[in-house]
Parts: structure tokens; sequence; C-alpha cells
């Protein structure tokens, strides 16, 4: 499956609030599983509307279907400092494992990198999240620490690891 990539809009609510009630989804991201309503999924879309500025959130979609299988974001642009946070996460269960994620991820680092200037983007996985750690290590970022028991999920806790990537490395590299 070949993705391309759009802006989150408010279309996309209906299904980003379905991945958000699904268990097996929240299940590797860095938060706890809360069900969630339409109501705060509309707020949540209208904050990130006014605060574009400083965030980007895209939709990675299957080219060939136009379905929507995941998204992606850089959250609390620093323009200063020239630093953001990413999230990435495949809600569609058949879409997961088939190298979109890496895809999404190249193109997130891209834009950040090419198109904003950014100079250093950085993210949080939770410990046990083997696939993204891998996949991170692949693509170029570092593990920079780990917060210890920093997350309670499923009736434990588990370790956040802090990485990251330079726009330096990421050239270095030839990502995409």
């Amino acid at each position: 499956m070949t993705p391309y990539f759009r802006e989150l809009g408010h279309s996309d609510l209906i299904q980003i609030n379905r991945w958000r009630n699904t268990p097996e989804t929240v299940a590797q991201l860095g938060s706890a599983f809360r069900f969630v309503g339409m109501a705060i999924d509309e707020k949540w879309m209208e904050h990130y509307l006014s605060s574009r500025s400083n965030n980007v959130r895209l939709a990675i979609c299957d080219s060939t279907t136009q379905q929507l299988v995941g998204a992606m974001y850089l959250l609390n642009i620093d323009w200063l400092h020239r630093n953001a946070e990413c999230a990435i996460w495949i809600g569609e269960t058949e879409a997961q494992g088939k190298g979109i994620g890496q895809q999404a991820m190249r193109r997130l680092l891209a834009h950040a990198f090419d198109d904003l200037n950014l100079h250093r983007i950085y993210l949080s996985v939770l410990s046990n999240n083997i696939r993204a750690l891998n996949l991170y290590k692949k693509i170029g970022f570092s593990e920079e620490g780990k917060s210890r028991d920093a997350i309670f999920k499923n009736g434990s806790y588990d370790d956040l690891i802090q990485m990251a990537i330079l726009s330096n490395e990421y050239h270095d590299l030839g990502t995409i």
C-alpha cells in the first residue's frame, strides 16, 4: 500500500474517534485507554485549528482506496529553538506492519527539516513497543533517556524512552 498525506480535517473525526475508543489501538500509545466522546474529539479538532501555527496534524491515507489509515503529528513547534515533538499511529489494523509507518515517518521528517527548517524532532515511546523502537532507530533516531515507570497501563507501570533526531543526522542518512 502506498500512502499519501494531507492535513487532518473534520471529516476524519469519526474514524479517529473509533480508533481512540478501541483498546487494542491505544495499547501501544503512551497514554492510558479512556473512552472518548465525539464532542471531545470535536473540541480537540477546534483546538488544533486554532493552534495550527505551532502544530501539524496529518492524515495518512491509502492512495488506492483514499481510506484514512493513520495520523502523524508535529506538536508544540518551538520556532525559536527549532524543535518539535512528533507522534504517529496507524489506527487501521489491516494497515499495520506493512511499512506505512516508516514511509509516513520519513515524510514527516522531510517536512519538518526541509519545509519547516526545524533542527530537532523528539518523541517518547513505550519501552515495550519494540516495533516502534526498531522503526525509530532504523530511520535515525537516537535514544536520549528513559523515564522509569512513567506510564501506568493495563495494570502495571512501563518506562518511556525519549528519542530524537537532528536535521544534520537526518540529512547525513540520506533518508529520502
